[in-house]
């Protein structure tokens, strides 16, 4: 089913359901703003307004239910649309993303914010028990929302949650979150993908690539090249390159390109909507302009892993672990594969001689269970690159990014990398993959350029102003 055509069939569901979601938010704002008590804001995250304190309450719920990036953002993207959907039709100035809900003059923005976002999340993950006091202590801080423009936002916020639940039920996305899924593969050989070290994880989320994106037309709408042949001077160099530069004993790495590499381990979802709240504070941005780039940054990076990983499992090109360990066994090490259904213990060798297998070669990072090309981070922080140029009508994004920093805790995003502009991000990103020995450059560099194209089709279709 085409947007157009589920967002047709949406606008029917919606007129049905209005009147009934006026009458329930006014229910529940009575009753909540009798009930609760204005001592529990204190479990709201310290952020400067509604629509950053459920963009980080979204953050969380998805992070933390264990969604892979690419999946993740998916649910991020459904939240985000929803408030985005919600403010403009308060506010007006934008075009909604989905079919649009009617709002009456004076409705309250933030109590709409807060029942969109709330509503969206409380539909795709009922059992989070942290959802209804967030929702609680929301409201009370807006005294209940319980006068007659704070009851018309929280229809507003819930007219809009159903909306974009409507427009996107159908959309191929499987659940339970984690789900594998079985894709078309190749004959084992050279160059074909296969489980890799050291968990031999099952392929992640094949099915992602066949979701119906939320701004380009179709799943797969670009496609790159395909990956250079095994017999070319080019596939030679990029293997030598990724061997002595991403080695885990790499000799030739410096310290802050290891610390660069390992920066680009923490999760994308906190990564770019931290940067995107942390953009949103410096600059000032008004309620309107905050939710939309938030709604940008994650439908962007929605179709962004969408685009890459309908690609990945096109082409099903093997990760340098498999290629650089190939056919040898090494004896201090278990074996780089391992009877995965996908080819022989222990592998199978490039066939090119000016090629040389090393059986105890390991990346510096743990190589993810996807695909090699093109790369998923270069796709993502790419798209992320273009989003902030667009939105501020500049190359010199002027913006800092949260990862991970090898010396601290698990986890973290205590490292902090300031880019001037976006071409810096694109290279640094590029480097940081090669220097963790989990992609060559090109499929960095082909990543980069997926993930500007779909960024710049997306924006150029959607969030647009009305005068």
């Amino acid at each position: 089913m085409t947007l157009t055509k589920i967002i047709e069939a949406s606008r029917a569901v919606l007129s049905r359901r209005t009147l009934a979601l006026l009458v329930i938010a006014l229910a529940v704002a009575v009753a909540i703003g009798g009930a609760t008590s204005r001592s529990a804001q204190a479990v709201l995250p310290a952020l400067p307004n509604t629509i950053q304190q459920w963009n980080k309450i979204a953050e969380d719920t998805v992070v933390t239910s264990g969604a892979f990036q690419g999946e993740g953002e998916v649910y991020m993207a459904y939240v985000s649309t929803a408030v985005y959907d919600a403010v403009v039709a308060i506010q007006g100035g934008y075009e909604p993303y989905g079919p649009g809900v009617n709002a009456p003059a004076g409705a309250s923005v933030d109590c709409a914010v807060v029942e969109s976002a709330y509503q969206t999340l409380l539909h795709y993950f009922p059992t989070n028990a942290t959802l209804s006091g967030f929702h609680a202590d929301a409201l009370t801080a807006l005294g209940g929302c319980s006068s007659a423009s704070g009851v018309s936002g929280l229809a507003v916020g819930s007219a809009a949650a159903n909306s974009i639940i409507a427009l996107r039920t159908g959309d191929g996305r499987l659940t339970p979150i984690g789900t594998t899924s079985s894709f078309a593969t190749k004959a084992p050989g050279p160059g074909v993908w296969r489980l890799t070290p050291p968990a031999f994880l099952v392929p992640q989320t094949p099915w992602l690539g066949s979701v119906q994106p939320f701004l380009l037309k179709r799943p797969g709408q670009f496609q790159p090249e395909p990956p250079v042949p095994l017999t070319s001077k080019e596939w030679v160099r990029q293997f030598n390159e990724v061997k002595t530069w991403g080695s885990a004993t790499s000799t030739v790495r410096t310290p802050t390109e290891s610390a660069t590499a390992l920066f680009y381990t923490a999760n994308v979802i906190r990564q770019f909507n931290i940067a995107a709240r942390d953009l949103a504070t410096a600059r000032a941005l008004d309620t309107r302009d905050t939710a939309r780039l938030l709604a940008m940054v994650n439908t962007v990076s929605a179709d962004a892993l969408m685009s890459v990983l309908n690609t990945k499992y096109q082409f099903l090109f093997w990760r340098p672990v498999t290629a650089i360990a190939g056919s040898g066994v090494c004896p201090t090490l278990p074996s780089a594969v391992t009877a995965d259904g996908y080819g022989p213990v222990p592998g199978f060798d490039d066939g090119n001689a000016a090629t040389v297998e090393d059986a105890c070669w390991r990346p510096l990072v743990t190589t993810p269970n996807h695909p090699e090309y093109p790369a998923a981070h270069g796709t993502n922080t790419s798209a992320m690159a273009e989003v902030f140029t667009e939105f501020l009508g500049t190359d010199e994004i002027d913006l800092d990014i949260h990862g991970f920093d090898p010396t601290k805790a698990p986890g973290n995003l205590d490292a902090v990398h300031h880019f001037d502009t976006a071409a810096q991000l694109r290279e640094e990103v590029i480097n940081a993959r090669l220097w963790g020995g989990i992609h060559y450059r090109r499929s960095s560099e082909v990543g980069v350029h997926l993930g500007q194209k779909v960024a710049h089709f997306g924006l150029n279709h959607a969030f647009k102003t009305t005068h």
